[in-house]
């Protein structure tokens, strides 16, 4: 029975000429579709991988430069609200010059960039080369999710961004592995430089990218119209009464989003080291799990966001994140089970990003798009790397675990009243 069964797939399977199966998709791509995919992904990973090089080093820095916590703090933040303006130039400049060449020019500016940080001599330097870096770092992720977002078929966009944004657990894990080997290899105050160093293999990608990678059909045929027309949209678009709405929800999403990641994985290790008192936050294992945990919910968000929709993957997402938030500071926990906690953490707290940069394409006609995209996850980040901040002020008056209860739970609440107003998108074909 199981034999003719086998026999009744394999035919069937010959018969239509399509392969079968969680990634049939990817098989039905065209090249130029892949190769769009595969330079986004790499890209995106390089981005992560050069961008996480900080918080590996930040130790050593304190031992030889003596840095505070403080002044490493500040680095972090600059680069984040540095991104953030970045990301929302990149979506400006890709509607004037187009997704491809935008990316080309990110990339190549957080590689160089990021090289500058090893030359650095003191702290005001690194600031300075850390906050330049932050303009192509988030000006990467805004080119890049527009890029493939116009190129994927509306019925597996969600699923090809998804797989996109997985990249940032890939770039994580290349660096903590970099990482690991320099700092085996060099002595430190050699290791640390030569980390940034390595920041330049993203200026090599550059050389794939502009060779084989060509613009969207829909956002070239958008421009042809618009010359023809002799008018352009203008960024401003997006704030206009039609816009408006749509505009603001977006941000109050990636608000949620993004504030909610900041304050769990900004103040989560402080809270467990200083008032739990446990010692696997600091081990190879813990992180592993963390990164491994982010990278499966990068993938599995991948799918249900075309499955259950835009809005319900968002929602079982944040609500996943909030759990998990409580979890964390609620229950009692030792160090066997807060090594296997990583997982879900990773899981729940990257895995909502990955059908962003599909609905945010979606939401924004391609004109705009750009403009659109990049304003709106850039100033949610924005104003999400401020949460941190309320935490660590909230936490002279109340415990920190409950502080960082507290703002998790507006942060997810935001967003998940964010998704509930916003339209559903999926299989949403793009116009020109």
């Amino acid at each position: 029975m199981s034999t003719e069964l086998n026999k009744g797939v394999s035919s069937n399977t010959l018969s239509t000429g399509k392969k079968e199966g969680y990634f049939a998709w990817f098989h039905e791509l065209t090249s130029k579709e892949r190769r769009t995919f595969w330079s986004c992904k790499i890209g995106y990973a390089l981005d992560a991988m050069d961008t996480q090089f900080l918080s590996f080093v930040i130790p050593t820095l304190i031992a030889t430069w003596g840095l505070t916590k403080g002044d490493a703090g500040l680095i972090g933040t600059v680069t984040l609200l540095t991104s953030a303006v970045g990301g929302w130039l990149a979506g400006i400049l890709s509607d004037r010059i187009g997704r491809v060449k935008t990316l080309q020019i990110t990339i190549l500016w957080f590689a160089f960039f990021t090289v500058l940080c090893g030359f650095a001599q003191n702290f005001e330097q690194l600031l300075v080369a850390r906050a330049l870096m932050g303009f192509g770092m988030g000006g990467e992720w805004t080119a890049g999710a527009i890029l493939i977002g116009e190129v994927i078929r509306a019925k597996d966009r969600g699923k090809a961004v998804g797989m996109v944004q997985a990249g940032w657990a890939l770039g994580w894990g290349m660096s903590a592995l970099l990482y690991a080997l320099m700092f085996s290899i060099l002595p430190d105050e050699w290791a640390w430089r030569s980390l940034f160093l390595l920041g330049v293999l993203p200026a090599i990608f550059v050389i794939f990218v502009r060779r084989f990678v060509e613009e969207p059909e829909v956002f070239v045929a958008s421009q042809a119209k618009a010359i023809k027309a002799q008018e352009r949209a203008s960024f401003a678009a997006i704030f206009s009464p039609k816009m408006i709405s749509i505009t603001v929800r977006a941000v109050l999403l990636t608000t949620g989003a993004q504030g909610g990641y900041y304050a769990i994985t900004t103040w989560l290790p402080t809270y467990l080291k200083t008032e739990r008192h446990l010692t696997v936050l600091g081990t190879g294992g813990y992180l592993a799990m963390v990164i491994v945990g982010s990278y499966v919910g990068y993938i599995v968000s991948a799918f249900l966001t075309d499955y259950l929709g835009r809005k319900k993957n968002f929602i079982l997402f944040a609500v996943g994140s909030l759990c998990i938030a409580l979890a964390y500071t609620r229950m009692p926990v030792t160090d066997g089970v807060m090594l296997f906690l990583g997982f879900p953490l990773g899981f729940f707290v990257s895995g909502v990003f990955s059908g962003m940069g599909a609905f945010l394409t979606e939401l924004f006609p391609t004109e705009i798009r750009g403009s659109g995209q990049g304003f709106s996850y850039n100033m949610g980040r924005a104003i999400g790397s401020l949460f941190p901040l309320f935490i660590g002020l909230s936490s002279k008056s109340m415990a920190l675990g409950e502080a960082i209860g507290i703002f998790a739970a507006v942060a997810y609440g935001v967003m998940i009243i964010a998704a509930l107003t916003l339209p559903e998108t999926r299989g949403k074909q793009l116009e020109s």
